[in-house]
């Protein structure tokens, strides 16, 4: 299931993709030739590693890792993209564009339903509210919502949570009427009145919330570790290069660092990666946990909730079956390889 387009870095309105592309290009001007040379300049003998990663609070510090030159302190070569459409990323990787990509947990289970051969390397973060089911005045129940028009991207992690919330409210898909929209165009239908109640994520958020009297109904902050943001990689790029992506995972975890010393000096990338404010950027801090490194160690090892990677996989593989997202449950077994991550450094 895909977590839509995480796509667009102009939250506030949809902006067509031209004008994206030109606040991309904006970007990499600002940051300058040294970005440019840290991103493309060979660290190591080994490959260059092809990363994808789109709008997603929980994934912006990647464009840290790259001004600040820490893939190539990590000795890693990589080649970071950006995508506006999410799903164009997942669709990359499964088709060897990418060797990994920033998705969700949804999502991904998804993909090895179908099909692709991935491994989990890296936990980002999981959502704490930046996943939001949000209404139209007047709703102030989940049930309310029966027979209401509720838009979503079909098959996405928000769909994923709208089905999870009907469940836990005693209604079934078919006691809503669903309309299907590309995430941004859902946040912007619902802000214009065409639908009762929208499915959408952060910085998405941002322009749902515009519409007067509206609020968010229910938050994954509701359901801790239900939507897991990840590093996902083709898993035969693991097994033939093992070294480099545990320089990958090195780098991220001295970008949090590097965050957390430096805040003046990595706040401002953040910021325009995300398109918004500083003051809405700061909103999403909340909604969005990043994972320390003791908790990805931590995560990636069996337990009872959902807040343990295989013990979500299990509950999600399950549920994706049971709503019909899936045909049939997949094989896990290969999926979380907490390599990485136990020897970071």
């Amino acid at each position: 299931m895909l977590r839509s387009n995480r796509s667009s870095s102009a939250p506030t309105s949809p902006a067509p993709a031209r004008r994206r592309r030109l606040k991309a290009l904006a970007l990499i001007t600002a940051l300058g030739a040294g970005l440019l040379t840290a991103c493309q300049k060979p660290a190591s003998d080994g490959p260059a590693v092809r990363i994808g990663y789109s709008a997603w609070p929980g994934w912006f510090p990647w464009a840290v890792t790259e001004a600040k030159g820490l893939f190539g302190a990590a000795g890693v070569s990589t080649k970071l993209q950006w995508f506006d459409g999410y799903l164009d990323s997942i669709n990359a990787l499964n088709a060897g564009q990418l060797d990994c990509n920033s998705q969700t947990l949804n999502d991904t289970i998804s993909s090895v339903a179908g099909g692709a051969d991935l491994q989990v390397v890296l936990q980002n973060d999981y959502s704490t509210g930046n996943d939001q089911i949000i209404v139209a005045e007047g709703i102030k129940s989940v049930a309310d919502l029966k027979g209401k028009k509720v838009a979503a991207e079909e098959g996405t992690v928000d769909h994923y949570l709208l089905l999870k919330v009907l469940k836990e409210g005693g209604l079934q898909a078919s006691d809503i009427t669903f309309v299907p929209l590309e995430t941004g165009a859902a946040a912007a239908a619902f802000a214009a009145g065409q639908v009762d109640a929208v499915g959408v994520y952060a910085p998405f958020t941002t322009q749902a919330l515009k519409r007067a009297g509206s609020k968010a109904l229910v938050t994954s902050s509701e359901h801790p570790g239900a939507i897991s943001d990840l590093l996902v990689c083709r898993r035969e790029f693991v097994e033939q290069n093992p070294e480099a992506i545990q320089q990958v995972v090195n780098a991220w975890f001295a970008t949090l660092e590097l965050m957390k010393k430096d805040p003046a000096a990595t706040l401002p990338i953040l910021v325009q990666r995300s398109g918004v404010s500083e003051q809405e950027f700061k909103a999403y801090d909340a909604g969005t946990t990043i994972q320390t490194l003791e908790q990805n160690r931590a995560n990636f090892k069996p337990g009872t909730t959902m807040i343990s990677l295989p013990y979500a996989a299990e509950q999600i593989s399950a549920f994706l079956v049971e709503v019909g997202l899936a045909k049939t449950k997949p094989d896990l077994s290969q999926l979380l390889n907490a390599t990485f991550v136990n020897n970071a450094k």
